[in-house]
Protein backbone atom coordinates (compact mmCIF):
# COMPACT_ATOMS: atom_id res chain seq x y z
CA UNK A 1 0.00 0.00 0.00
CA UNK A 2 1.11 3.56 -0.73
CA UNK A 3 2.55 6.12 1.76
CA UNK A 4 1.05 8.66 -0.01
CA UNK A 5 -1.60 10.93 1.42
CA UNK A 6 -5.09 10.11 -0.45
CA UNK A 7 -6.56 13.03 -2.99
CA UNK A 8 -8.89 15.39 -1.13
CA UNK A 9 -12.21 14.21 -1.94
CA UNK A 10 -15.89 15.05 -1.22
CA UNK A 11 -18.16 13.10 1.10
CA UNK A 12 -19.70 10.11 -0.28
CA UNK A 13 -23.37 10.60 -0.47
CA UNK A 14 -24.43 7.37 0.43
CA UNK A 15 -24.00 5.69 3.78
CA UNK A 16 -20.80 3.69 5.22
CA UNK A 17 -20.27 0.34 6.81
CA UNK A 18 -19.09 1.28 9.73
CA UNK A 19 -21.78 3.98 10.48
CA UNK A 20 -25.22 1.40 9.45
CA UNK A 21 -27.88 3.58 7.65
CA UNK A 22 -27.10 7.40 6.42
CA UNK A 23 -28.30 9.71 9.48
CA UNK A 24 -29.21 13.42 8.96
CA UNK A 25 -26.89 15.62 9.75
CA UNK A 26 -28.70 18.81 9.92
CA UNK A 27 -28.34 20.94 12.91
CA UNK A 28 -26.50 21.86 16.00
CA UNK A 29 -25.86 18.01 17.14
CA UNK A 30 -25.94 16.37 13.32
CA UNK A 31 -22.43 15.89 13.61
CA UNK A 32 -22.79 13.74 16.79
CA UNK A 33 -25.78 11.64 14.90
CA UNK A 34 -24.13 11.04 11.71
CA UNK A 35 -21.70 9.17 13.61
CA UNK A 36 -23.81 5.87 14.27
CA UNK A 37 -24.26 3.93 17.16
CA UNK A 38 -20.52 2.64 17.78
CA UNK A 39 -19.40 6.11 16.63
CA UNK A 40 -20.72 6.92 19.60
CA UNK A 41 -19.72 5.14 21.45
CA UNK A 42 -16.08 5.69 20.55
CA UNK A 43 -16.70 9.34 21.01
CA UNK A 44 -17.79 8.81 24.67
CA UNK A 45 -14.77 7.02 24.86
CA UNK A 46 -12.27 9.36 23.56
CA UNK A 47 -13.73 12.17 25.17
CA UNK A 48 -13.55 10.85 28.95
CA UNK A 49 -10.02 9.67 28.25
CA UNK A 50 -8.69 12.79 27.15
CA UNK A 51 -10.85 14.80 29.93
CA UNK A 52 -9.23 12.46 32.24
CA UNK A 53 -5.77 12.91 30.75
CA UNK A 54 -6.35 16.45 31.10
CA UNK A 55 -7.59 15.86 34.82
CA UNK A 56 -4.42 14.26 35.34
CA UNK A 57 -2.32 16.38 33.75
CA UNK A 58 -3.41 19.63 35.58
CA UNK A 59 -2.66 18.03 38.79
CA UNK A 60 0.55 19.02 38.87
CA UNK A 61 0.31 22.51 37.49
CA UNK A 62 -2.33 23.48 40.26
CA UNK A 63 -0.14 21.66 42.81
CA UNK A 64 3.16 23.85 41.36
CA UNK A 65 3.59 26.33 44.71
CA UNK A 66 2.81 23.89 46.82
CA UNK A 67 5.60 21.26 46.41
CA UNK A 68 8.38 23.93 45.38
CA UNK A 69 7.73 24.91 49.36
CA UNK A 70 7.46 21.54 50.52
CA UNK A 71 10.93 19.98 48.82
CA UNK A 72 12.27 23.38 48.82
CA UNK A 73 12.46 23.56 44.79
CA UNK A 74 13.78 27.02 42.31
CA UNK A 75 11.42 27.76 39.59
CA UNK A 76 14.18 26.10 37.52
CA UNK A 77 13.16 22.44 39.03
CA UNK A 78 9.83 23.04 39.13
CA UNK A 79 9.84 23.73 35.53
CA UNK A 80 11.69 20.72 34.73
CA UNK A 81 8.39 19.07 36.14
CA UNK A 82 6.39 19.41 32.85
CA UNK A 83 9.20 19.52 30.60
CA UNK A 84 10.58 16.06 31.27
CA UNK A 85 6.63 14.84 31.59
CA UNK A 86 6.07 16.54 28.13
CA UNK A 87 9.52 15.27 26.60
CA UNK A 88 8.75 11.38 28.04
CA UNK A 89 5.06 12.25 26.72
CA UNK A 90 6.93 12.21 23.02
CA UNK A 91 7.84 8.45 23.76
CA UNK A 92 4.65 7.22 24.88
CA UNK A 93 2.87 9.67 22.35
CA UNK A 94 4.87 7.66 19.19
CA UNK A 95 4.68 4.58 20.94
CA UNK A 96 1.11 4.43 21.11
CA UNK A 97 0.63 5.59 17.54
CA UNK A 98 2.84 1.95 16.40
CA UNK A 99 0.60 -0.03 18.75
CA UNK A 100 -2.68 1.72 18.04
CA UNK A 101 -1.99 0.77 14.08
CA UNK A 102 -0.56 -2.67 15.11
CA UNK A 103 -3.12 -4.36 17.34
CA UNK A 104 -6.38 -1.64 16.86
CA UNK A 105 -7.35 1.76 18.69
CA UNK A 106 -9.64 0.55 21.24
CA UNK A 107 -7.08 -1.77 23.07
CA UNK A 108 -3.91 0.74 22.34
CA UNK A 109 -6.25 3.55 24.27
CA UNK A 110 -7.27 1.52 27.19
CA UNK A 111 -3.07 0.98 27.75
CA UNK A 112 -2.58 4.35 27.96
CA UNK A 113 -5.41 5.40 30.41
CA UNK A 114 -3.97 2.68 32.40
CA UNK A 115 -0.61 4.43 32.14
CA UNK A 116 -1.08 7.61 33.22
CA UNK A 117 -3.70 6.67 35.98
CA UNK A 118 -1.28 4.66 37.87
CA UNK A 119 1.64 6.55 37.31
CA UNK A 120 -0.41 10.02 38.48
CA UNK A 121 -1.54 8.14 41.98
CA UNK A 122 2.18 7.12 42.16
CA UNK A 123 2.74 10.54 42.67
CA UNK A 124 1.37 11.24 45.50
CA UNK A 125 3.37 8.64 47.44
CA UNK A 126 6.26 10.35 46.17
CA UNK A 127 8.96 10.99 49.16
CA UNK A 128 11.55 12.91 47.74
CA UNK A 129 12.31 15.54 44.38
CA UNK A 130 13.99 12.96 42.17
CA UNK A 131 11.59 10.29 42.95
CA UNK A 132 8.57 12.50 41.98
CA UNK A 133 10.63 13.73 38.55
CA UNK A 134 10.57 9.64 37.59
CA UNK A 135 7.02 8.67 38.36
CA UNK A 136 5.65 12.04 37.13
CA UNK A 137 7.97 11.64 33.87
CA UNK A 138 6.81 7.56 33.54
CA UNK A 139 2.63 9.59 33.77
CA UNK A 140 3.96 11.31 30.74
CA UNK A 141 4.46 7.69 28.55
CA UNK A 142 0.35 7.67 29.27
CA UNK A 143 -0.21 11.13 28.99
CA UNK A 144 1.35 11.67 25.37
CA UNK A 145 -0.22 8.44 23.94
CA UNK A 146 -4.18 9.11 24.78
CA UNK A 147 -5.01 12.11 22.70
CA UNK A 148 -3.79 10.47 18.97
CA UNK A 149 -5.31 7.38 19.60
CA UNK A 150 -8.78 8.71 20.80
CA UNK A 151 -8.69 11.18 18.10
CA UNK A 152 -8.14 8.99 15.69
CA UNK A 153 -10.36 6.53 16.63
CA UNK A 154 -13.47 8.97 16.63
CA UNK A 155 -11.71 10.72 13.42
CA UNK A 156 -12.35 6.85 11.56
CA UNK A 157 -15.89 7.10 12.15
CA UNK A 158 -16.87 10.28 11.66
CA UNK A 159 -18.16 12.18 7.82
CA UNK A 160 -15.94 14.56 6.08
CA UNK A 161 -17.85 16.96 6.02
CA UNK A 162 -18.37 17.18 10.07
CA UNK A 163 -14.57 15.93 11.18
CA UNK A 164 -13.55 19.15 12.22
CA UNK A 165 -16.13 19.51 14.92
CA UNK A 166 -16.81 16.29 15.87
CA UNK A 167 -12.83 16.22 16.94
CA UNK A 168 -12.60 20.00 18.34
CA UNK A 169 -15.57 18.78 20.55
CA UNK A 170 -13.14 15.78 21.67
CA UNK A 171 -10.63 18.48 22.46
CA UNK A 172 -12.98 20.65 24.71
CA UNK A 173 -13.12 17.41 26.90
CA UNK A 174 -9.48 18.86 28.04
CA UNK A 175 -10.85 22.01 29.60
CA UNK A 176 -13.68 19.39 31.17
CA UNK A 177 -11.15 17.77 33.14
CA UNK A 178 -8.94 20.74 33.71
CA UNK A 179 -12.37 22.70 35.32
CA UNK A 180 -12.78 19.24 37.36
CA UNK A 181 -9.28 19.75 38.23
CA UNK A 182 -9.48 23.15 39.61
CA UNK A 183 -13.00 22.32 41.32
CA UNK A 184 -10.53 19.91 42.92
CA UNK A 185 -7.80 21.56 43.93
CA UNK A 186 -9.96 24.33 45.39
CA UNK A 187 -11.82 22.02 47.44
CA UNK A 188 -8.69 20.30 48.72
CA UNK A 189 -6.28 23.11 48.99
CA UNK A 190 -8.83 25.20 50.99
CA UNK A 191 -9.36 22.54 53.52
CA UNK A 192 -6.03 20.65 53.45
CA UNK A 193 -2.75 21.79 54.82
CA UNK A 194 -1.09 22.10 51.38
CA UNK A 195 2.18 19.68 52.67
CA UNK A 196 -1.08 16.95 52.48
CA UNK A 197 -3.12 18.41 50.02
CA UNK A 198 -0.84 17.91 47.22
CA UNK A 199 -0.43 14.37 47.51
CA UNK A 200 -4.43 13.98 47.88
CA UNK A 201 -4.42 15.62 44.17
CA UNK A 202 -2.15 12.65 42.64
CA UNK A 203 -4.39 10.28 44.42
CA UNK A 204 -7.49 11.15 43.04
CA UNK A 205 -6.03 10.53 39.74
CA UNK A 206 -6.92 7.05 39.65
CA UNK A 207 -10.39 7.87 38.56
CA UNK A 208 -9.42 6.46 34.93
CA UNK A 209 -9.84 3.11 36.17
CA UNK A 210 -13.57 3.84 35.74
CA UNK A 211 -13.56 4.71 32.24
CA UNK A 212 -11.57 1.76 31.04
CA UNK A 213 -14.27 -0.91 31.99
CA UNK A 214 -16.98 0.99 29.40
CA UNK A 215 -13.63 1.19 27.11
CA UNK A 216 -13.38 -2.51 27.03
CA UNK A 217 -17.27 -3.32 27.49
CA UNK A 218 -19.20 -1.15 24.64
CA UNK A 219 -15.90 0.51 22.02
CA UNK A 220 -14.81 -1.04 18.45
CA UNK A 221 -12.95 0.00 16.18
CA UNK A 222 -14.23 1.99 12.80
CA UNK A 223 -14.65 -1.44 10.26
CA UNK A 224 -13.28 -0.22 7.24
CA UNK A 225 -10.37 1.05 8.70
CA UNK A 226 -9.52 -1.90 10.29
CA UNK A 227 -9.92 -3.57 7.69
CA UNK A 228 -7.72 -1.26 5.39
CA UNK A 229 -4.98 -1.61 8.31
CA UNK A 230 -5.02 -5.67 8.09
CA UNK A 231 -4.71 -5.96 4.94
CA UNK A 232 -1.49 -3.47 4.46
CA UNK A 233 2.53 -4.36 5.02
CA UNK A 234 3.63 -1.01 6.28
CA UNK A 235 1.16 -0.78 9.12
CA UNK A 236 2.88 0.82 12.25
CA UNK A 237 5.91 1.65 10.63
CA UNK A 238 8.05 4.37 11.65
CA UNK A 239 9.79 4.23 8.35
CA UNK A 240 6.64 4.60 6.34
CA UNK A 241 6.33 8.56 7.66
CA UNK A 242 9.83 9.06 6.65
CA UNK A 243 9.73 7.84 2.98
CA UNK A 244 9.91 10.27 0.46
CA UNK A 245 6.18 10.63 -0.14
CA UNK A 246 5.35 11.53 3.68
CA UNK A 247 9.07 12.80 4.96
CA UNK A 248 7.67 16.33 4.09
CA UNK A 249 4.58 16.60 5.61
CA UNK A 250 6.24 14.72 8.72
CA UNK A 251 8.86 17.54 9.04
CA UNK A 252 6.22 20.62 9.05
CA UNK A 253 3.31 18.64 11.09
CA UNK A 254 5.89 18.62 13.95
CA UNK A 255 7.18 22.06 13.19
CA UNK A 256 3.19 22.89 13.81
CA UNK A 257 2.75 20.95 16.82
CA UNK A 258 6.26 22.64 18.25
CA UNK A 259 5.14 25.75 17.65
CA UNK A 260 1.49 25.34 18.89
CA UNK A 261 2.67 23.33 22.29
CA UNK A 262 5.14 25.61 23.01
CA UNK A 263 2.77 28.42 23.58
CA UNK A 264 0.40 26.47 25.35
CA UNK A 265 2.04 24.87 27.27
CA UNK A 266 3.68 28.14 28.71
CA UNK A 267 0.31 29.32 29.79
CA UNK A 268 -0.86 25.97 30.97
CA UNK A 269 1.99 25.23 33.42
CA UNK A 270 2.75 29.11 34.68
CA UNK A 271 -0.60 30.73 34.75
CA UNK A 272 -1.75 29.34 38.35
CA UNK A 273 1.47 30.30 39.41
CA UNK A 274 1.61 33.82 38.09
CA UNK A 275 -2.01 34.06 39.57
CA UNK A 276 -0.34 33.67 42.81
CA UNK A 277 3.35 34.61 42.84
CA UNK A 278 2.68 37.86 40.85
CA UNK A 279 -0.57 39.05 41.28
CA UNK A 280 -0.91 37.55 44.74
CA UNK A 281 -4.56 36.36 44.34
CA UNK A 282 -5.69 33.32 47.27
CA UNK A 283 -6.26 29.81 46.46
CA UNK A 284 -10.11 30.65 45.91
CA UNK A 285 -8.92 33.67 44.04
CA UNK A 286 -6.83 31.86 41.68
CA UNK A 287 -9.79 28.81 41.55
CA UNK A 288 -12.16 32.32 40.00
CA UNK A 289 -9.23 33.23 37.21
CA UNK A 290 -8.67 29.83 36.40
CA UNK A 291 -12.57 29.27 35.60
CA UNK A 292 -12.43 32.47 33.24
CA UNK A 293 -10.00 31.00 31.62
CA UNK A 294 -11.24 27.50 31.34
CA UNK A 295 -14.83 28.19 30.34
CA UNK A 296 -13.21 30.86 27.40
CA UNK A 297 -10.97 27.34 26.42
CA UNK A 298 -14.30 25.01 26.53
CA UNK A 299 -16.50 27.55 24.10
CA UNK A 300 -13.29 27.80 22.03
CA UNK A 301 -12.79 24.36 21.40
CA UNK A 302 -16.08 23.84 20.23
CA UNK A 303 -15.90 26.96 18.03
CA UNK A 304 -12.43 26.43 16.71
CA UNK A 305 -14.20 23.08 15.83
CA UNK A 306 -16.47 24.53 13.88
CA UNK A 307 -14.48 27.02 12.27
CA UNK A 308 -11.41 24.38 11.09
CA UNK A 309 -15.04 22.56 8.97
CA UNK A 310 -15.89 26.37 7.49
CA UNK A 311 -12.74 27.64 6.76
CA UNK A 312 -10.56 24.94 6.27
CA UNK A 313 -7.55 23.39 8.76
CA UNK A 314 -4.99 26.12 7.97
CA UNK A 315 -6.49 29.41 8.03
CA UNK A 316 -8.38 28.54 11.64
CA UNK A 317 -4.55 27.59 12.73
CA UNK A 318 -3.39 30.89 11.26
CA UNK A 319 -6.44 33.10 12.70
CA UNK A 320 -6.33 31.72 16.34
CA UNK A 321 -2.04 31.55 16.28
CA UNK A 322 -2.35 35.55 16.04
CA UNK A 323 -5.23 35.61 18.26
CA UNK A 324 -3.45 33.66 20.77
CA UNK A 325 0.13 35.75 20.66
CA UNK A 326 -2.06 38.74 20.75
CA UNK A 327 -3.88 37.37 24.12
CA UNK A 328 -0.77 36.74 25.86
CA UNK A 329 0.99 40.10 25.26
CA UNK A 330 -2.44 41.54 26.53
CA UNK A 331 -2.94 39.44 29.99
CA UNK A 332 1.05 39.99 31.06
CA UNK A 333 0.46 43.47 30.94
CA UNK A 334 -2.62 43.90 32.99
CA UNK A 335 -1.50 46.93 35.06
CA UNK A 336 -0.78 45.97 39.09
CA UNK A 337 -4.29 45.97 40.69
CA UNK A 338 -6.32 45.76 37.89
CA UNK A 339 -7.39 42.09 38.85
CA UNK A 340 -10.50 42.85 37.91
CA UNK A 341 -9.57 43.02 33.80
CA UNK A 342 -7.20 40.24 34.25
CA UNK A 343 -10.39 37.86 35.66
CA UNK A 344 -12.18 39.35 31.97
CA UNK A 345 -9.09 39.00 29.26
CA UNK A 346 -8.87 35.36 31.01
CA UNK A 347 -11.90 34.17 28.64
CA UNK A 348 -10.49 35.32 25.53
CA UNK A 349 -7.11 33.90 26.66
CA UNK A 350 -8.53 30.68 26.80
CA UNK A 351 -10.75 30.74 23.99
CA UNK A 352 -7.85 31.06 21.74
CA UNK A 353 -4.83 29.38 23.26
CA UNK A 354 -8.08 26.13 22.99
CA UNK A 355 -9.69 27.61 19.34
CA UNK A 356 -6.03 26.51 17.99
CA UNK A 357 -6.05 22.84 18.73
CA UNK A 358 -9.45 22.18 17.27
CA UNK A 359 -8.49 21.06 13.98
CA UNK A 360 -5.76 19.26 14.72
CA UNK A 361 -7.49 16.08 15.16
CA UNK A 362 -9.01 15.86 12.07
CA UNK A 363 -6.09 17.91 9.95
CA UNK A 364 -3.08 15.52 11.12
CA UNK A 365 -5.74 12.30 10.91
CA UNK A 366 -6.36 13.37 6.78
CA UNK A 367 -2.26 14.10 6.60
CA UNK A 368 -1.53 10.26 6.64
CA UNK A 369 -3.40 7.01 5.26
CA UNK A 370 -4.69 4.32 7.80
CA UNK A 371 -1.95 1.79 7.65
CA UNK A 372 -0.02 5.01 9.46
CA UNK A 373 -2.38 7.02 10.77
CA UNK A 374 -1.74 6.72 14.40
CA UNK A 375 2.11 6.46 13.50
CA UNK A 376 2.14 9.66 11.75
CA UNK A 377 -0.40 11.39 14.23
CA UNK A 378 1.33 9.67 17.33
CA UNK A 379 4.72 10.66 16.09
CA UNK A 380 4.37 14.47 14.95
CA UNK A 381 1.81 15.52 17.87
CA UNK A 382 4.11 14.39 20.49
CA UNK A 383 7.45 14.92 19.32
CA UNK A 384 6.31 18.81 18.62
CA UNK A 385 4.97 18.48 22.65
CA UNK A 386 8.39 17.64 23.46
CA UNK A 387 10.33 20.18 21.72
CA UNK A 388 7.70 22.56 22.69
CA UNK A 389 7.93 21.40 26.48
CA UNK A 390 11.59 23.68 26.59
CA UNK A 391 9.46 26.70 26.54
CA UNK A 392 7.50 26.43 29.68
CA UNK A 393 11.27 25.09 31.44
CA UNK A 394 12.98 28.49 29.54
CA UNK A 395 10.30 30.30 31.46
CA UNK A 396 11.13 28.77 34.74
CA UNK A 397 14.49 29.55 34.32
CA UNK A 398 13.75 33.31 32.82
CA UNK A 399 11.18 33.89 35.79
CA UNK A 400 13.89 34.61 37.89
CA UNK A 401 14.86 37.43 36.32
CA UNK A 402 11.57 38.76 34.60
CA UNK A 403 9.38 37.82 36.57
CA UNK A 404 6.46 35.06 35.82
CA UNK A 405 4.53 37.52 33.57
CA UNK A 406 7.61 38.56 31.43
CA UNK A 407 8.60 35.48 30.99
CA UNK A 408 4.99 34.18 29.76
CA UNK A 409 5.58 36.56 26.71
CA UNK A 410 8.28 33.53 25.58
CA UNK A 411 5.20 31.60 24.74
CA UNK A 412 3.87 34.18 21.95
CA UNK A 413 7.05 32.60 19.70
CA UNK A 414 5.94 29.53 19.47
CA UNK A 415 2.39 30.79 17.56
CA UNK A 416 4.34 32.46 15.29
CA UNK A 417 6.56 29.28 14.42
CA UNK A 418 3.14 27.44 14.22
CA UNK A 419 2.13 29.94 11.45
CA UNK A 420 5.25 29.83 9.21
CA UNK A 421 5.04 25.78 9.35
CA UNK A 422 1.60 25.76 7.61
CA UNK A 423 3.59 26.90 4.60
CA UNK A 424 4.90 23.39 4.21
CA UNK A 425 1.49 21.63 4.89
CA UNK A 426 -1.45 21.26 2.35
CA UNK A 427 -5.07 22.34 3.24
CA UNK A 428 -7.39 19.00 3.85
CA UNK A 429 -10.21 19.94 4.17
CA UNK A 430 -13.32 17.62 3.07
CA UNK A 431 -10.73 14.49 2.88
CA UNK A 432 -12.40 10.74 2.99
CA UNK A 433 -10.15 8.53 5.12
CA UNK A 434 -9.57 5.40 4.23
Amino acid sequence: MSTTPPPETAAPAGPRPDRGELTDDSGAFGWLRALGPRGRRAFAGAFGGYALDSYDYFTLPLSMVALAAYFGLDSGQTGLFTTVTLVVSAVGGAVAGVVADRIGRVKALMITVVTYAVFTVACGFAPNYETLLVFRALQGLGFGGEWAVGAILVAEYATAKNRGRTLGAIQSSWAVGWGLAVIVYTVVFQFLDDDIAWRVMFWTGALPALLVIYVRRNVHDAPEAAEERRKSADKGSFTAIFKPGLLRTTFFAVLLSTGVKGGYYTLATWVPTYLKSDRGLTVVGTGGHLTFLISGAFIGYLTGGYLTDKLGRKRNITLFAFLSAASILAYTNIPDGANGLLLVLGFPLGFCMSAIFSGFGSFLSELYPAAVRGTGQGFTYNTGRAVGAVFPTMVGFLADSWGVGGALVFGAVGYGLAVLALLGLPETRGRELL
